[in-house]
């Protein structure tokens, strides 16, 4: 067993954090990552005049207590997204300006879609956020896609449009790829529908200055030399009192084991003894979501001349959804876009410059011609990832939450498990694979 008493599997966030509660603790740690870096489902990207933004996750806000104390206690700041000027919205063929988080529309639109998140974040309020299956409705929520509910509730198509937006913003999916009672429950983790979507005090209010992967460089360095990169695990063997990990490089004992890795890649590590059936079954219905984040560089960031804020949404793809992400104190400008669910599955087959030619059309569709010519380029489809396969996170469709799973954050023998997915609170987010890694560290302290 030599000198380990807990082996962490990934270095993102919440491999990271499990480990470092787990070494204040006094425990003797190792951390085990597939690829040549850390960070999981965030990376940095560095332009070639120096400025750092996000390919991977990026954003912190209010209510996401975990995260925020964690930036504090490693010392890294933050600085709010660009909300200045006005939003575009391109709907009906007519491109238009507005203020806030819902576009405007014509009065009925709005009212419908005022029902319809009205509705939601009132049953959204009654879910066990420890496991939404308790609720007497959640059979018959827990059967039906969201988009069952939205053609049920939803009047008029623009709303519908609206929901589907937001559906891909906050899942990477489509409505029909989400359990109903899975959305309810998303909402009340994430605090309600406007937090989650929302810039100013929303999901979207805050970036990492020097990009989101730092969080897990910090804490790697504060673990001083307990993580092992290009170790992808193969095998798992649990014994009585150990279990050994078998990486392309050899073998490794602990005690115990957290995993901190999207739910499906589990199923790529033979176990022995195996999982049980029911844990099987429910990891392979939960797929990852699929995105691939685009991001343009230019000379300077030419719409805020027009009092344009660089936030996009739009009926027409494959870019609907974009932001400003560009970086404080440059005088570049960076558009940021997104591709998403089966848009994304489609593109991430495509040629990359065909790929790069449609995202500048479309951000030429919002903000002019001028975004037809960046100075740099980059995008990252996560579906490509080997050791992610998707973002932002597993998609609960349909009958899994009645299936038992929440039972998926239950120990297995000597093997725990971390991760955003495994979170009661902002599952998905940072803020969640916080929560998960100290809720894991905690079993297996109270264990020794």
């Amino acid at each position: 067993m030599g000198d380990t008493d807990v082996i962490v599997v990934g270095a993102g966030i919440s491999g990271l954090t499990a480990a470092w509660r787990l070494a204040q603790a006094g425990q003797r740690v190792k951390v085990l990552e597939a690829n040549a870096r850390v960070g999981g489902r965030t990376l940095n990207h560095q332009f070639a005049s120096g400025e750092v933004a996000e390919v991977g996750g990026q954003w912190v806000g209010p209510t996401q207590e975990r995260i925020l104390a964690l930036l504090a206690e490693l010392k890294l700041d933050t600085f709010p997204t660009w909300n200045q000027g006005d939003n575009l919205t391109l709907f009906g063929g007519r491109l238009k300006p507005y203020r806030g988080t819902i576009p405007k529309f014509a009065p009925h639109v709005l009212l419908d879609i005022g029902q319809a998140q009205w509705r939601l974040d009132r049953l959204a309020r009654q879910i066990d956020l420890d496991d939404p299956s308790r609720h007497p409705k959640a059979p018959l929520w827990d059967s039906m896609s969201f988009a069952e509910w939205l053609r049920r509730q939803v009047k008029t198509e623009q709303a519908r449009t609206v929901f589907d937006l937001a559906s891909a913003a906050v899942f990477a999916a489509k409505p029909h790829d989400l359990s109903f009672l899975h959305v309810l429950f998303y909402i009340k983790s994430g605090t309600n529908l406007d937090t989650l979507l929302g810039v100013d005090k929303g999901a979207q209010q805050d970036r990492i200055v020097g990009g989101s992967q730092r969080i897990s460089e910090e804490l790697a360095l504060r673990l001083d030399g307990a993580v092992q990169l290009a170790q992808p695990v193969r095998a798992l063997k649990q014994g009585l009192d150990h279990v050994e990990l078998i990486t392309d490089q050899g073998s490794h004992r602990a005690k115990r084991v957290i995993f901190a890795v999207p739910p499906t890649l589990l199923l790529r590590i033979t176990q022995e003894p195996l999982l049980p059936g029911w844990r099987d079954q429910l990891l392979q219905r939960l797929p990852q979501g699929a995105v691939i984040k685009c991001m343009a560089m230019y000379e300077r960031p030419f719409w805020r001349e027009r009092g344009l804020s660089g936030q996009a949404t739009s009926e027409i793809g494959p870019v609907r959804l974009t932001f400003d992400n560009s970086v404080p104190g440059s005088s570049k400008g960076v558009l940021m876009g997104f591709i998403e669910g089966d848009e994304a599955r489609h593109w991430s087959s495509c040629d990359e410059g065909e790929r790069r030619a449609q995202v500048l059309q479309c951000f030429a569709r919002y903000y002019g011609e001028q975004a037809l010519q960046p100075l740099e380029y980059v995008d990252k489809c996560w579906a490509d990832e080997p050791f992610a396969r998707g973002c932002y996170a597993a998609l609960f469709p349909p009958g899994v939450w009645g299936s038992g799973a929440a039972r998926l954050r239950q120990p297995q023998g000597r093997v725990h498990f971390a991760g955003t997915e495994t979170a009661t609170r902002w599952m998905g987010y940072f803020d969640g694979a916080v929560q998960a890694a100290e809720r894991a560290a905690a079993e297996v302290l109270a264990l020794t």
